[in-house]
């Protein structure tokens, strides 16, 4: 009888052992953007939380972005914006990777379904975030089909044999939009990056070509002036900026933030992120997304 209870307490310390090293296990987190600086937009701050608490993090832009900006394109402003990216990533503390498709020509092909899966099971990721597969731009749209494609295929054994399978499936997210058919963004979890709120536009800061000069659609008459002001206080209008936008968004899904952090916490969030989660690969608990995301409980 008593050899009979040891062996049971034996065995409970070891699932016990084994359901917190579960929970305490460092994390590993791939997001997918179209270009270089998408996935920095929508979740640079829930990667810088996830960094400084010792998760890996890798973003990826698709393409190489070599189409956006209005005066310069080809393999000069992809070299640029790739180097632009990479410190972006330094000061995030995260690593980054360019995938070497031309802007604005991305397809959902079986290569690049390939690519995308090779990327999720090297990373051995536990959760993947990407655009949702109805975004205004192609490359925004065929990147959310991709790594839909991947949700399955990653588990699948003899696609991609030159890396192994997952032995988990990931939890896939989607990054927010505005679209609404066929159906509106729907959060599942909202991030406060409050406390990180400056170091994401520190990281940003650098995406020069983005932020400050415009992009490919930009008006040229109105960025002089904006390019033209000294490094301090042209990153304060990028904060102002991105201060709103991250503003908006914390006051669009305040029923999520409440939902996740309580009442009184939930309301005094003024800078947010949020994420839906995909209907392919794992689907979580609200426990397991507690796990997913350890911020709510500091």
């Amino acid at each position: 009888m008593k050899a009979r209870i040891h062996l049971l307490t034996f065995a409970l310390t070891l699932f016990l052992a084994a359901t917190t090293f579960a929970a305490e296990r460092q994390l590993r987190i791939i997001a997918f953007g179209a270009h270089p600086d998408d996935a920095e937009f929508q979740m640079g701050g829930t990667a810088i939380k996830f960094a400084k608490a010792g998760h890996k993090v890798k973003l990826v832009s698709v393409t190489n972005g070599d189409l956006g900006h209005w005066k310069m394109a080809g393999g000069p402003l992809a070299i640029r914006r790739t180097k632009e990216v990479k410190e972006a990533a330094k000061r995030m503390g995260i690593e980054v990777e360019v995938l070497d498709i031309h802007d604005g020509e991305l397809t959902p092909s079986l290569e690049n379904r390939k690519k995308i899966t090779r990327l999720i099971r090297e990373w051995n990721a536990d959760m993947v975030f990407a655009h949702r597969p109805w975004d205004y731009h192609p490359d925004h749209r065929y990147t959310g089909v991709l790594v839909q494609d991947a949700a399955f295929m990653v588990a699948v054994p003899f696609i991609t044999p030159d890396t192994t399978p997952v032995t988990r499936n990931p939890v896939f997210f989607y990054f927010p939009d505005r679209f609404t058919k066929p159906y509106p963004f729907e959060p599942d979890i909202a991030i406060s990056i409050d406390d990180v709120f400056d170091e994401k536009v520190n990281a940003i800061d650098a995406l020069e070509s983005q932020v400050y000069e415009g992009g490919a659609l930009a008006n040229p008459a109105v960025l002089i002036q904006r390019k033209a002001a000294d490094p301090k206080a042209r990153k304060e209008i990028l904060k102002l900026s991105w201060s709103r936008r991250q503003g908006s968004i914390a006051k669009r899904f305040r029923n999520e933030l409440i939902e996740w952090y309580g009442e009184e916490k939930g309301k005094a969030v003024k800078h947010a992120e949020a994420f839906e989660l995909c209907e392919y690969g794992k689907q979580p608990s609200k426990a397991e997304l507690k796990k997913l995301f350890p911020f709510f409980d500091k």
